[in-house]
């Protein structure tokens, strides 16, 4: 951030120093006001200082502007060259710093010293000369024997002798009226600056109103309280809710560790990290997918730093909002982070995810997407874009199974059974854009082979999420009793978060002991397996689930598992000591978000080590852009197992178990 981007500067202002520099003081508050405007922090500006070849750790500026006296013109240049003004910026505050080290500090201190108490202006009364009138008090200097401060004794000598007297009066009056001005004066400009001081705090406040309670331009506080945004750990550690501030702490304390020497690039993780509740305020995401995916992905850039390499990772969270709705700004402020290299996350299968994607391929910046599945979101861009040629994403890359290859797994094996399917779908999300995710799961239930041959292709019921999921739930479960034949097997083509709802329809629907089947994609590893045991422990309802995804926890620690020594080193690192911070050991395997985004956050910093040479020790986005497509197969030691990434984006090998949840018999 510049000087001219100054919460209200104008474009001018880069010309001036803060109004009316008048006192030593003041001249130290005004250093401190101009960095906290900028949004800078004390570890930033080491960190800046450093890079120009200087050196201000925090200890260090905060002792020389708490010391009462004027600092040394070396250590304000440093200090504003570090706050991003040039030379041309820093000539003010010179002339200002040249006008107070000219003015000697007073003898109480190095500040300016008290005016003096002003003499007694009250003018004197009509004389009424007396018959032996007392000689007048000699001024300093003046011998009390000179004849000419005698009063004479006739009356024209002692009109003359008054006359004199008076004008030494009058110049001691007026030197009193002149005191009296400049305290009026020294008063005024203080209050002018009081005043100024107010409104400067008044313009802070509502900055950090804002901007999440912070003085990060970066971040932004929207309708109902929620902080959208990119955060390095360095501002309040709960912007994004209480469930993330452990993370969020230890980012803080690994990026302040990692940019200490000014040697490191970043890596953004990018994802939708707060949601809005009903009543649209923001609530936190406790216990939710994320924070765990967060802790993953931290836990691969603090395993980075670990290394011999001087190159360092620094790691900014970017959150696009509840839905992903304010992907656009999120996008737009990864522009302002110093040595961008790439962006890992990139959020869920939708619309907003494609666009926000499309927008950073444009500017050339490597992604790597952990939880995306849905078919094309990947370098072919053919995701959003049937029919009229594909639309590459170039840059765009991901670690996870994608939607076919589940359901080619599934269809091998259903294949040679006997079955009559129906399917369910969504096609938007609750902002009504175009979910891909359940869009892929659609086409692909209808397409492979294994699959299709027992879709009933009048049995396809449809759920718009923004319709509400009850009642339609409980009416789709209704009809599959009616259905002819009758239908023993669903297709799922919807979102994991709609499952629990839609088992507990089938259990309520007049034909429940019917044996049912449901096929489902592999955001169903979040399901919470009690759904189901509650259901068949009834004896009423023989409910199983079935689908496709990265082998269990267990299985990928498992001897038989030939890379479980990865996973074994992932797991002690995520429930280790992070900066006093601890991750519970249950968010590391409940799921495979964790695991995933620690695998995409890897497959980023293995292509930015292969990248970095003597002559590049720090590759630029474009360097690790080609690393990126040129990780051979195995050459990622991830938790789930080495690959590679192919010229269409996406990994080589791909561990896959078929995974089946409660009882039809």
């Amino acid at each position: 951030m510049t000087w001219d981007q100054v919460p209200g500067r104008r474009q001018a202002d880069h010309d001036t120093v803060p109004p009316r520099i008048g006192s030593r003081q003041q001249f130290r508050e005004e250093l401190t006001r101009l960095r906290t405007g900028l949004g800078v922090s004390l570890a930033q500006l080491e960190q800046a200082s450093q890079r120009q070849g200087k050196r201000l750790p925090p200890a260090t500026v905060s002792n020389v502007l708490s010391r009462d006296r004027l600092p040394e013109w070396d250590f304000v240049a440093d200090f504003l060259a570090a706050c991003g003004l040039d030379e041309a910026q820093r000539g003010p505050w010179h002339q200002a710093w040249r006008a107070l080290a000219a003015v000697p500090a007073a003898p109480g201190g190095p500040e300016a010293a008290a005016a003096p108490p002003p003499p007694d202006p009250t003018p004197p009364a009509a004389p009424s000369p007396p018959p032996a009138p007392s000689p007048p008090v000699p001024p300093p200097g003046k011998p009390t024997e000179s004849p000419t401060d005698t009063p004479p004794t006739d009356g024209g000598r002692w009109r003359a002798w008054w006359a004199g007297l008076g004008r030494h009066r009058a110049a001691v009056a007026v030197c009193t009226v002149l005191a009296l001005a400049a305290t009026a004066g020294v008063i005024a400009v203080d209050r002018h600056d009081r005043d100024l001081r107010q409104e400067e705090q008044r313009k802070q406040e509502e900055f950090r109103k804002e901007h999440c309670g912070t003085l990060n331009p970066a971040l932004v506080t929207e309708a109902g309280g929620e902080c959208t945004g990119v955060t390095d750990g360095s501002d309040r550690s709960d912007v994004f809710g209480s469930a993330l501030e452990p993370v969020l702490t230890a980012i803080g304390a690994e990026n302040h560790r990692a940019t200490r020497d000014g040697q490191y690039v970043t890596i953004a993780f990018l994802a939708p990290l707060t949601s809005i509740g009903k009543a649209g305020k923001a609530k936190d995401l406790t216990l939710d997918q994320f924070v765990g995916e967060v802790e993953g992905a931290y836990t691969a850039v603090e395993r980075a730093n670990t290394d011999d390499s001087p190159l360092k990772i620094r790691l900014v969270l970017a959150n696009m909002g509840s839905g992903e709705v304010h992907w656009k700004d999120t996008v737009k402020a990864l522009d302002g982070v110093e040595n961008l290299v790439a962006v890992t996350g990139m959020g869920l299968s939708q619309q907003e995810s494609v666009d926000a994607a499309r927008a950073l391929s444009a500017k050339s910046v490597p992604m790597v997407a952990d939880l995306i599945t849905a078919d094309g979101f990947d370098t072919t861009g053919t995701i959003d874009s049937p029919g009229t040629g594909p639309k590459r994403i170039d840059g765009l890359v991901r670690v996870t199974l994608t939607n076919a290859v589940q359901l080619e797994a599934l269809g091998e094996e259903l294949a040679d059974d006997t079955r009559t399917a129906a399917v369910v779908r969504t096609r938007v999300t609750p902002n009504g854009t175009t979910d891909f995710y359940t869009d892929s799961l659609y086409q692909d239930f209808r397409t492979v082979s294994g699959l299709k041959k027992h879709l009933d292709p009048t049995a396809d019921f449809f759920l718009d999420p923004r319709g509400g999921a009850a009642s339609i739930l409980d009416t789709i479960g209704q009809n599959l009793c009616s259905a002819q034949p009758p239908v023993d097997t669903v297709y799922f083509a919807a979102r994991e978060k709609y499952l629990p709802g839609f088992l507990e329809a089938l259990g309520r629907r007049s034909c429940h002991r019917r044996p049912i089947t449901v096929v489902a994609g592999s955001d169903t590893a979040a399901l919470d397996p009690k759904t189901l045991t509650s259901l068949n422990q009834q004896g009423e309802a023989p409910i199983a689930v079935m689908y496709a995804s990265l082998p269990t926890a267990a299985a990928l620690r498992a001897p038989g598992n030939s890379d479980h020594n990865l996973y074994e080193d992932f797991l002690d690192a995520f429930t280790g000591d992070h900066h006093g911070q601890k991750f519970p050991a249950g968010h590391a395997t409940r799921g495979y978000w964790p695991v995933l985004a620690h695998d995409a956050v890897l497959t980023a910093t293995t292509a930015i080590r292969n990248a970095t040479t003597p002559t590049t020790a720090r590759p630029n986005r474009f360097a690790v852009l080609n690393h990126l497509y040129a990780l051979a197969d195995g050459a990622v030691p991830a938790a789930t197992g080495r690959f590679g990434i192919d010229t269409t984006g996406n990994r080589t090998t791909v561990p896959i178990t078929i995974h089946r949840l409660g009882t039809t018999t």
